[in-house]
């Protein structure tokens, strides 16, 4: 048999998508029985449906979003006292509450806001947004508040398991944090946040809040903007109306609003008039894994920064026992001076002896490379090129990596060397393909003519969700890979926020649903009606497929697991075991009682059901 092109494959694949795209839309609104309308391909939103009862107007009728503030301390919320800021107690959400910008009132009294989430003396609600969504969030304040300066490893490990404690509870998250440490916080959040599915943000201010002239007040309403209304998987730091990855940026500035800055990558998202999010650069798991907080550090690091005329009896200094890893800021593209075999052979001594060592370039900007001999001469010596890492990135990533006891220390080295959480350049040998590499994107362009950059991406965006979702619902992998390759992002959402994993979910395709998760799909996103993949997937009492969702961490919302024990109910009294068991596998405790007070237990005994009573008594309270 004559070889196939791949550019034919791919065509292939990509056509019959379409050929199946008009059915997955008509099945699609059969099954929800919506209305159509049209637009450009959009990324899964947030968010939950709240029952809102004796509402005076229909506007109180929206999309509650809930978040997390956890607030360290910092700048942000001192105050004046004998002239010196200082944190006070208790005060932030007592000031917050006065701030019509930060805080609706009207619509928390006339909604009951209060009685519906947990900590009510600390929950707070953000006007209406464009998208008619309500961000609600719930301030969670350490005690002590600390000053940045003051901050240790053990202090990020805190954050890191509150952040896990609350996972299942919150959309997202926002870390009040001072600006002093805040690049190193929220780099070794981004390493410790392992599979991670929700945006964790870190911000602060360099006037307090209270001040008449201040950036708090617009960083906390960008973080909570951010945090609330975009599905960004990452550890994120949100300054100056600029929302950056966590571990790219450092402190270049005390004195001014502009005080971080990410050398080299460009911000994820700029909040200017409107939010507007780069896609294509975010960081995303591909990962079958469950959410998880990996708190222990090794302190055993150190930074070692080198100047003409360094002594050797320094650097013998600095690498002494109990050190185990070191950072080396080194000159230019990661040299260091190759006329010291002094000094060079310290170095080597060290790295024989286990000490991990990686090379850093002391420039704001630019990435390590052999390009010279006094790089080369590093190499030689056993250290580890740090690419374009910041140092704050690179000691915590040393941190991180340490502390992982079950591995060799050669595993160590190598994952050294791996881009863990986009902390570095990515490998240009597995780099995506450009768009103008796609021939299916080459014939509607010349179709079209069209040729620039920004008329293509606006074609690949437009054309992704619905291709993929139809690739998705006929069990297509072939298809899925061809969107892939065109540099499509296959999480984004359709005109209803469905995504493809929404899709094969419903369809109970197993594979595609693996396929999707190992390339980034969230199994958090949720459609306009408010359903995740898991929702989509209990529903069609597809097991296999909701087994893997909880073991990838997808959970039901806050509003399903209140509802859910009057379906148990229902189901019990209908003598509905498939549909009991598909409740029980997505989570939920069999105890929960229905709105009466009644558990299934109950119905199944008051109906004398044998096998529904022995079904209840055999299966696990959750997965």
């Amino acid at each position: 048999m004559a070889e196939m092109n791949p550019t034919s494959v791919t065509m292939t694949s990509l056509a019959r998508a379409l050929s199946f795209s008009g059915s997955y839309e008509r099945d699609r609104d059969d099954e929800f029985n919506s209305h159509t309308t049209f637009g450009r391909g959009s990324v899964p939103h947030l968010g939950q449906r709240r029952s809102l009862i004796d509402c005076a107007n229909a506007v109180y009728s929206c999309e509650e979003v809930c978040v997390l503030v956890i607030n360290t301390g910092g700048t942000i919320g001192m105050t004046l006292k004998n002239d010196v800021l200082e944190p006070e107690p208790h005060a932030f959400v007592k000031n917050l509450r006065k701030l019509i910008m930060f805080h609706d009132e009207e619509y928390a009294q006339k909604t009951k806001l209060y009685d519906h989430y947990d900590f009510p003396e600390s929950t707070l609600v953000l006007p209406m947004c464009k998208d008619k969504k309500r961000i609600v969030y719930t301030v969670l304040e350490y005690d002590p508040l600390l000053d940045s300066s003051n901050m240790t490893p053990k202090d990020w490990g805190t954050i890191g398991k509150d952040i896990e404690k609350y996972y299942e509870k919150y959309d997202g998250f926002v870390v009040l944090h001072g600006t002093d440490t805040m690049a190193y916080t929220a780099s070794a959040l981004s390493f410790m946040c392992e599979h991670q599915g929700k945006p964790v943000i870190l911000t602060g201010s360099q006037v307090p809040i209270y001040e008449m002239r201040n950036d708090g007040r617009g960083n906390l309403m960008g973080a909570l903007m951010i945090a609330g209304q975009f599905y960004i998987p990452e550890v994120c730091l949100y300054f100056n109306n600029k929302l950056y990855r966590g571990n790219r940026v450092t402190k270049v500035d005390s004195g001014s609003y502009n005080a971080f800055c990410s050398p080299n990558l460009a911000p994820l998202a700029n909040a200017e008039v409107d939010i507007t999010i780069n896609w294509d650069t975010v960081w995303r798991a591909n990962t079958t894994e469950r959410f998880r907080v990996s708190p222990e550090v090794n302190r055993n690091v150190g930074l070692l920064r080198l100047f003409p005329g360094i002594t050797t009896q320094t650097v013998i200094a600095f690498l002494q026992p109990p050190l185990e890893g070191a950072v080396l800021e080194t000159y230019g593209s990661g040299n260091a001076p190759d006329n010291r075999p002094d000094l060079l052979e310290e170095l080597t001594k060290a790295t024989k002896r286990g000490i991990i060592i990686i090379n850093c370039t002391q420039c704001l900007k630019g990435s390590v490379s052999t390009s010279y001999a006094t790089g080369q001469v590093l190499m030689d010596a056993g250290l580890i090129p740090g690419r374009d890492m910041t140092p704050e990135a690179a000691l915590s990533k040393l941190s991180y990596v340490l502390a992982r006891a079950e591995l060799s220390l050669e595993d160590k080295k190598k994952m050294m060397k791996q881009n863990l959480r986009g902390e570095m350049c990515a490998d240009l040998a597995g780099a995506k393909l450009s768009m103008s590499d796609s021939r299916f994107i080459q014939v509607i362009a010349k179709t079209l003519s069209i040729s620039c950059k920004e008329e293509l991406e606006a074609i690949r965006d437009a054309l992704t969700p619905p291709l993929a979702c139809a690739a998705s619902k006929i069990g297509d992998i072939d298809a899925l890979k061809a969107i892939r390759e065109m540099g499509s992002d296959l999480s984004l959402a359709d005109y209803d926020g469905r995504t493809p994993l929404h899709v094969a979910a419903c369809e109970g395709h197993l594979e595609v649903v693996k396929y999707l998760l190992c390339h980034g799909a969230s199994v958090h996103a949720k459609d306009r009606f408010g359903d995740t993949p898991l929702s989509n997937a209990r529903r069609f009492r597809h097991k296999e497929v909701v087994r893997l969702l909880r073991r990838t961490g997808a959970h039901l919302s806050t509003t399903e697991r209140k509802e859910a024990g009057t379906e148990l109910c229902s189901l019990a009294a209908c003598g509905d075991v498939a549909g009991l068991e598909m409740w029980m596998l997505a989570g939920v405790d069999p105890c929960t009682a229905g709105y009466d007070g009644q558990t299934a237990m109950s119905v199944a005994k008051a109906t004398n059901n044998q096998e529904m009573i022995k079904l209840l008594s055999q299966i696990p309270k959750a997965e």
